[in-house]
């Protein structure tokens, strides 16, 4: 395969000429399009998606396969966990609908605004004990397969089982255990799983070293256990999943899990455990010139990106260019307006205040936002808008809209380059995704995260709690939706899609990187939608990020007017953009990781892709 670099103006040119279809002819890119007509399996680890291919070839379904990939990618340690947090979009073929699956912990007992300002915190931590919600990863692993799958609990887990007993650990998640080793070192039960040469010069893993989890061994074989005993009782086989189920969230493994992380600190009882439970939900939409593009709920930034769009139908985007410099400043105006109102508006649904998202997701209110666009210089205080009155109400929370920018948290990278990159490395952390579908018709889109390294393991379990709790606020005037309080879930920046056309799958994506997720994707979307890419050259076409929302991690900064472009981005396009208030800084590669399946439903196949970095890629057959 050879690796060439097209140019950014030569690539607009290219794809202003494409047809909007999958099927154009023959293009080089650095990853080779994948194909398949039986089946598709993409997500972040090459082993993980051999494990989705393992099941497919047992005879197992896209759901079947996904929850094969997600429990590998855990074992893994794919930058997440056993102990993390399961989020889902699932189209069923048999209803014609698609589903939101909500395996987000929540805060655990005591977990008050009140407990963390009294530690002298302004947020909750970044890592250790009290970072954690409680585990939801599980649950979402086995809600999904039990509703929605075909295969036993024990056929599914068995890649990740057998990753536990030993596998060969990847370069990535080994050399990232070193350079946290320090942290890790806090925390005993994480000390004795990560750090095997504990007083050498190296105490982690070796690239290619076996790594053995037998705590995460034992942990699974209890699952796989309580399944099959009571499959033994003549239960069914969604009945013995449950039951699986009960003894992570009620049995022994609960009791192990609370009695380890409260030993290092935690707050998780066992009643926060047994008392939380996996929503199935209905989904958010809105249609972008006749595609329906399907998000989560408001306890994500996923609706962030059905604003944009709402808000970028207001333009003849194609007509622009492909990363002209109108293109990009279009497309980050009308982002922040969309993510200024996700700082602002978005929490947990299932907790008072109501989110005003009939208003938040109008073409009306979309309308109006998108005339507050200075076509020709950035808008470094855009702020949220009011969408109450397009839900026929008074906003209540005018005093604290009105005063939003008062405490703003800025970072410059010229005043302070360290602070800087810790902020970058936070803003676009990574996890996984996971996309899968099949020729029955399931289509799964997931996008798993929390637990990563350096990861607090809850007593002998195996199992890194979350961190999750760092994306509460402490003070409403940021966000009176999403401020900290037990048993609510944070508002999440993990956003996996899935579009429609004509009443069938379009695309499936989804992507890792923390608060650049909807950026990429809408990226993503666009170059597929609009400039007529296929997956894969949609997949590694190069985007750019604004990093001019408040980071949902850390300290929860912004650069106003800060913009991320590719290397490779023309001079005259950076100097325009300068002239235009913004401050440049440049990576190599920066198309994601996003990670897709396409439907190409004229022949009846699959269209695979994922990014051209990283180690993300999949499976077809």
């Amino acid at each position: 395969m050879k690796k060439i670099i097209i140019s950014v103006s030569l690539l607009s040119i290219y794809v202003m000429s494409h047809a909007q279809s999958f099927n154009t002819f023959p293009v080089t890119t650095q990853k080779p399009p994948l194909h398949g007509s039986h089946w598709m399996a993409v997500t972040g680890k090459p082993m993980a998606a051999t494990a989705g291919a393992m099941i497919f070839t047992r005879g197992g379904n896209a759901i079947d396969a996904a929850c094969a990939m997600l429990a590998a990618t855990c074992t893994m340690w794919d930058v997440l966990s056993w102990g993390g947090e399961t989020q889902a979009l699932i189209y069923n073929p048999k209803t014609k609908k698609v589903i939101a699956i909500n395996a987000l912990g929540v805060a655990p007992t005591g977990a008050t605004a009140e407990f963390y300002k009294s530690k002298g915190m302004k947020y909750p931590p970044e890592y250790g004990p009290l970072a954690a919600v409680t585990p939801g990863t599980p649950g979402g692993l086995m809600t999904m397969l039990a509703e929605y799958g075909t295969m036993s609990l024990k056929e599914v887990l068995a890649p990740a089982m057998q990753m536990a007993a030993g596998y060969a650990i990847e370069a990535q998640t080994a050399n990232s255990i070193e350079r946290q080793k320090e942290r890790i070192k806090q925390w005993p039960y994480s000390a004795k799983v990560f750090l095997p040469h504990a007083g050498e010069t190296r105490e982690a893993p070796s690239a290619g070293e076996i790594f053995i989890q037998s705590d995460l061994l034992a942990t699974l074989t209890k699952l796989v256990e309580a399944e099959q005993m009571a499959l033994k009782k003549r239960l069914s086989r969604k009945e013995a999943i449950y039951a699986a189920y009960d003894r992570f969230y009620k049995g022994d493994i609960a009791k192990e899990f609370v009695r380890g992380s409260r030993e290092q600190g935690g707050l998780v009882t066992e009643e926060d455990l047994a008392a939380w439970k996996v929503k199935i939900e209905e989904p958010l939409m809105t249609t972008y010139r006749g595609i329906e593009v399907y998000k989560l709920q408001q306890w994500t930034q996923g609706p962030v990106m059905l604003q944009t769009l709402n808000i970028l139908e207001n333009y003849d985007l194609k007509s622009m260019g492909y990363n002209s410099t109108q293109y990009i400043h279009t497309l980050y105006q009308a982002m922040n307006l969309a993510f200024a109102d996700r700082d602002f508006y978005y929490g947990d649904p299932a907790f008072p205040p109501e989110e005003p998202m009939k208003g938040l997701l109008s073409k009306e209110y979309a309308k109006e936002r998108s005339r507050l666009i200075n076509t020709q210089r950035n808008d470094a205080g855009a702020s949220p808008g009011d969408p109450y009155p397009f839900e026929g109400k008074t906003n209540p929370f005018m005093t604290l809209l009105n005063s939003w920018e008062s405490s703003a948290r800025n970072i410059y990278p010229s005043d302070d380059p360290l602070t800087y990159e810790r902020f970058l490395d936070s803003f676009t952390a990574g996890t996984t995704s996971i996309e899968a579908a099949d020729e029955e018709g399931w289509v799964v889109s997931v996008t798993p995260s929390g637990g990563w390294i350096p990861a607090c393991i809850a007593g002998n379990t195996g199992v890194g709690m979350s961190q999750r709790m760092q994306s509460f606020v402490l003070d409403e005037k940021e966000n009176p939706f999403n401020v900290v309080e037990p048993g609510k879930q944070p508002r999440v920046t993990l956003t996996p899609t899935l579009a429609m056309k004509d009443g069938k799958p379009f695309i499936a994506f989804a992507k890792q990187g923390g608060d650049e997720q909807d950026q990429l994707l809408l990226q993503f979307f666009l170059n597929v939608a609009e400039f007529g890419m296929t997956i894969q050259e949609a997949c590694e076409a190069p985007s750019f990020k604004t990093l001019q929302m408040y980071s949902s991690f850390g300290a929860h900064e912004k650069v106003p007017g800060g913009l991320v472009l590719n290397n490779n981005m023309p001079q005259w396009v950076r100097k325009e953009l300068t002239g235009m208030g913004y401050r440049l800084s440049f990576q190599e590669r920066t198309s994601g990781p996003v990670n897709a399946i396409g439907f190409d439903h004229q022949h009846g196949t699959f269209w695979g892709g994922s990014s051209n970095f990283g180690e993300d890629y999949g499976i077809g057959w």
